[in-house]
């Protein structure tokens, strides 16, 4: 009997969802577990309103002085004041590529909580209105991790990619190269009947 209790207790540990098991990692009780995933919540929801507003000194405020940001143009970005100069290069000074963006971050399930160490995944739909007037919608993939300091989250890593096999970047390069190649043919063509009549001609005067 108490072999089959002890099998018993055992499946129902193995068997706890593992959010619960992560709370335990944390070296928290659900209520405090409870309250870091809200204001992990609220970090998601005031980032995702200050980049939509272009509100930079809101955005870096949950931003760790060392943290590593990768950015979907595969280049990598170490603390605030190179995030700030990424900032400027792509959306806010005299050469920026966008005009607008307008995000929604979606996460995949609860922060993995490691202690002080929180780390997070999800989706983003991405709408850019660039500078030359072109606008697209790019679905994007993300990892966040998150550091506790003090009383505070911040967020230590970003890392933004997208399909690079399937994505609206890419079919617009497919269209151009399309668009491009038809001209060139029409073009060689064109040139080749030039070339033949010309050709026609000085035979014809010969």
């Amino acid at each position: 009997m108490n072999r089959t209790l002890g099998c018993v207790m055992a499946c129902l540990v193995l068997c706890l969802p593992w959010s619960l098991r992560a709370q335990e990692s944390a070296g928290g009780g659900a209520a405090e577990v409870e309250a870091t995933h809200q204001a992990l919540r609220a970090i998601k929801n005031d980032m995702e309103q200050a980049l939509n507003a272009q509100d930079l000194d809101k955005l870096l405020s949950h931003l760790h002085p060392n943290v590593v940001f990768t950015t979907m143009n595969n280049d990598v970005r170490v603390g605030r004041d190179a995030i700030r100069a990424y900032y400027a290069q792509m959306m806010s000074g005299p050469d920026r590529i966008v005009q607008k963006l307008d995000a929604k971050f979606e996460v995949d399930e609860l922060t993995r909580l490691y202690g002080n160490t929180g780390v997070a995944q999800g989706s983003s739909a991405d709408h850019y209105v660039l500078t030359d007037g072109t606008d697209i919608t790019v679905h994007s993939r993300w990892t966040c991790t998150l550091v506790k300091e003090g009383d505070r989250w911040l967020i230590a890593a970003f890392h933004y990619s997208t399909n690079v096999f399937d994505n609206p970047v890419l079919d617009m390069v497919k269209r151009a190269a399309l668009i491009y190649g038809g001209i060139a043919v029409v073009a060689m063509l064109l040139a080749g009947i030039f070339v033949g009549r010309f050709t026609a001609r000085r035979k014809a005067t010969s």
